[in-house]
């Protein structure tokens, strides 16, 4: 029974750390500014994993996560240029995880995404 309650607890444990890389990914298109793009169209898969810090790969993954939510926009086909959908977003129930997971701002440093 104590190897069934620690798997447990290490599966809430990757939940939080998986939910941390989507809340980064999701925050970094939220605020993105032109400055940080490449391209009027949004940014590349690439340019975003060197912004987060995390592999490529993974963001890939969240970015997919994201747009079937319907909150990032895809355009293009070889890159992709990804883009906040603010218009969905404010449209999105208020009791969905990603909505909460995003609009959660307590361990969030604004600096990161603004210059004053």
């Amino acid at each position: 029974m104590k190897y069934f309650l620690y798997h447990c607890n290490m599966d809430i444990y990757e939940q939080t750390e998986e939910d941390k890389v989507l809340k980064s990914i999701g925050l970094e298109l939220m605020f993105l500014t032109p400055e940080k793009c490449s391209s009027d169209d949004g940014i590349t898969a690439v340019e975003l994993a060197k912004l987060v810090n995390i592999s490529v790969e993974t963001v890939k993954k969240k970015l997919n996560i994201l747009k079937d939510k319907d909150i990032v926009t895809v355009k293009g086909i070889n890159p992709k240029y990804w883009k906040f959908n603010e218009y969905n977003f404010q449209r999105m129930d208020e009791d969905d995880e990603i909505f909460r997971l995003l609009c959660s701002f307590d361990d969030v440093d604004f600096d990161k995404y603004f210059s004053y």
